[in-house]
């Protein structure tokens, strides 16, 4: 099973999660904050590193750091830019 088919069903299972626990807040308010916790939690600490993972794949970490040589690229293109305006 592909990697964007298991987030789609992890973000879906944590929504429904999530708006299960608000239907039944008023009739049991324990159980109703375990289903939102379990839902919040699958969106941010099962779904979001997944989805992380599966954006990331093939691209080098370095483009996207501030190092020295990045830096200087910026600032190149920034100066280019001032001289064409």
């Amino acid at each position: 099973m592909k990697l964007k088919y298991i987030i789609i069903v992890v973000v879906l299972a944590s929504i429904g999660s999530i708006i299960y626990g608000f239907t039944i807040k008023t009739e049991e308010p324990g159980k109703a904050d375990k289903y939102i916790g379990m839902g919040t939690v699958g969106l941010f600490l099962v779904a979001m590193p997944l989805f992380l993972i599966k954006e990331s794949k093939g691209k080098k970490m370095k483009d996207y750091m501030l190092t020295k040589e990045n830096i200087d690229k910026m600032r190149t293109k920034d100066r280019d830019r001032s001289k064409n305006r």
